[in-house]
């Protein structure tokens, strides 16, 4: 188990945060996880989520680190519309992925190349066999649940797959940097301190990689 940099495109250009930045009016509007959130106004979320080839610059550095081929199994919890998916089945034609989410609407509005590859059910319990994945990947999904909530799906983490694992957490190194993580995220809500979380990976046996997403890793800046 170690922090991975996945290698995700963050923008460089600092994120100012000015006072008022995001009320719980826009939280509201994006608990739905519906349209307004994908979909909709970008103060509500995503301002519109669409296909931009970004996990295809990814995909190479997980394929290396992970050792996956077009043999191996993969499943994306928090898949959203299936882009990392589509990309990863492109690098590796007959790989086998599958890719969860806790909401329909992302899963209704898939890519099409992976829309019969994804399900609908709980991070806390995954609908697949004990070992069934070579890899598994949580990226930006499961610190929306509660603290039982995320150890649980650590916990299913490591049943369904065999060890190789990669997940991403909100985190915070000093309180300055919990306040702007706290102001600029809309549904994040498990956010720990770096060394609390070493607490929960001992306490689920989780084993596999992370990554934390903090303030200065979005380029977090208060206005």
């Amino acid at each position: 188990m170690e922090e991975f940099d996945l290698g995700y495109p963050h923008s460089s250009t600092p994120r100012v945060l000015k006072k008022g930045f995001r009320t719980i009016r826009n939280r509201m509007a994006a608990a739905g996880l519906d349209a307004e959130y994908y979909d909709g106004r970008r103060e509500n979320g995503y301002g519109g989520f669409r296909y931009d080839g970004r996990w295809a610059q990814i995909v190479p550095r997980l394929v290396a680190r992970y050792g996956l081929t077009s043999a191996s199994s993969v499943l994306d919890i928090g898949c959203k519309k299936g882009f990392f998916l589509h990309d990863l089945k492109l690098a590796l034609p007959g790989i086998c992925v599958k890719g969860v989410e806790n909401h329909p609407y992302p899963i209704e509005h898939a890519m099409e190349s992976v829309k019969g590859d994804l399900v609908l059910a709980p991070y806390e319990k995954l609908p697949f066999a004990d070992g069934q994945f070579d890899f598994v990947m949580a990226y930006a999904a499961i610190y929306m649940l509660n603290l039982g909530g995320v150890m649980q799906a650590l916990r299913e983490i490591q049943r369904v797959g065999k060890g190789l694992s990669f997940v991403t957490l909100g985190a915070y190194n000093t309180r300055e940097g919990r306040e702007l993580l706290e102001d600029w995220t809309l549904l994040g809500t498990t956010i720990l301190h770096v060394s609390e979380w070493q607490e929960v990976f001992r306490e689920t046996g989780y084993t596999g990689d992370y990554a934390f997403t903090t303030a200065e890793s979005l380029n977090l800046v208060r206005g």
